[in-house]
C-alpha cells in the first residue's frame, strides 16, 4: 500500500550549508545534489527549490516572511524575547550563543503581523538555523503572546513550523510550553478565528504534538517529515523496519492528518484565498 511513497527524502538544507563561491556581493551557491550553481538572488526567486533537480533547500524565517508577506507590511512582535539558560544546563549558554551567531536571530521563532495580498494576519515562522527550531520557554511565550494578540485584534493566524521539538536543555520549562501555547490556540479558536499551519521539513516532537497539529487548516510542503518521534527512534524502539515514505507529508495526507500539499510558489495565493474564504468573501 505504501509503495507509491518510495521517493527520496527532499534532504532540505539551510542556505549556509550550500557550497559558496565568490564575493559577498556575488555569492554563488552550489546545490549539493546536482551541483548546479546559482546566486542567492536566483535561488530566492525560485523559492529555494533547485530548478534542475527540484531539491528543496531550507528557508530561514526571514526568507519565509519575504516570500509570503507583502513588502513592507510586516512588523515584528516581542523581538527581544529570548532564552537565558534557566536551569544552568551544561553547555547551553554556548549553544545559544552559537545559534544566535549562525542564524542572526535571538530565538527559534519570529512572530508579528503582516499582510498577504493586502489581507492582514498574525504570522509566525520557525527559524531552522536556531537549534533546529526547537521550542524553549521563550519560543512558547512568543507564540502564546502572538495568539493572544491575534485574539484581541480579531486576526487569523498563519504559521510555518519547522522544529525538532521541545528543547531538552530547558527540561520541564520547555515541555510546559506545549500546554501553554495550546491553551492560547484554543482561546483563539473559541473566538471564532482561523488558524492555518504550514508544516515544513521537519515538524516533530512537542511542536507536532501541540500547536502545529491544532490548526483549523493544516497544509504541508511536499516530502516534509511530520510526526512525534522520528523514524530512527521508532525503528530502534519497535525493532521493525518502517515502510518507505512513513511520516512524510504525502503519507500524512492520505491518513487525514494533512489537508493539502502546497508547493512553495503556490503558498501565498492559497493562503490569501483561505483567509478571504474565512471572511465569507470571494478571493
Amino acid at each position: 500500500m505504501l509503495d507509491k511513497y518510495k521517493f527520496k527524502s527532499p534532504n532540505l538544507r539551510l542556505e549556509k550549508d550550500l557550497h559558496r563561491t565568490g564575493s559577498d556581493e556575488q555569492v554563488e551557491l552550489t546545490c549539493p545534489q546536482c551541483k548546479r550553481e546559482a546566486s542567492l538572488q536566483v535561488l530566492e526567486s525560485e523559492f529555494f527549490q533547485c530548478s534542475r533537480c527540484q531539491m528543496l533547500h531550507k528557508m530561514s524565517a526571514r526568507q519565509r516572511i519575504r516570500q509570503i508577506l507583502d513588502d513592507g507590511s510586516f512588523f515584528e512582535l516581542d523581538a527581544a524575547l529570548q532564552s537565558h539558560d534557566p536551569l544552568a544546563f551544561p553547555g547551553y549558554r554556548e549553544k545559544l550563543n552559537q545559534a544566535r551567531l549562525a542564524s542572526g536571530e535571538k530565538e527559534a521563532v519570529i512572530t508579528g503581523q503582516g499582510n498577504i495580498h493586502g489581507q492582514p494576519c498574525a504570522f509566525f515562522a520557525s527559524e531552522p538555523g536556531f537549534m533546529m527550531g526547537s521550542m524553549g520557554a521563550a519560543v512558547g511565550e512568543k507564540l502564546s503572546r502572538l495568539f493572544e494578540y491575534a485574539t484581541q485584534k480579531r486576526l487569523s493566524v498563519v504559521g510555518f513550523t519547522i522544529s525538532g521539538g521541545a528543547r531538552v536543555q530547558e527540561g520541564i520549562l520547555s515541555l510546559m510550553q506545549m500546554a501553554k501555547v495550546s491553551a492560547a490556540v484554543r482561546q483563539h479558536s473559541d473566538a471564532g478565528l482561523l488558524y492555518i499551519a504550514v508544516l515544513c521539513d521537519a515538524t516533530t516532537g512537542g511542536v507536532a504534538a501541540s500547536f502545529a497539529m491544532q490548526a483549523d487548516i493544516i497544509l504541508a510542503e511536499p516530502g516534509a517529515l511530520i510526526g512525534f518521534a522520528g523514524p530512527r527512534v521508532i525503528e530502534q524502539t519497535t525493532r521493525q523496519k518502517l515502510p518507505a515514505g512513513f511520516q512524510r507529508a504525502e503519507f500524512q495526507m492520505e491518513k487525514g492528518f494533512v489537508g493539502k500539499l502546497c508547493k512553495r510558489p503556490e503558498q501565498k495565493d492559497l493562503l490569501y484565498k483561505l483567509l478571504k474564504m474565512h471572511q465569507g468573501e470571494k478571493a
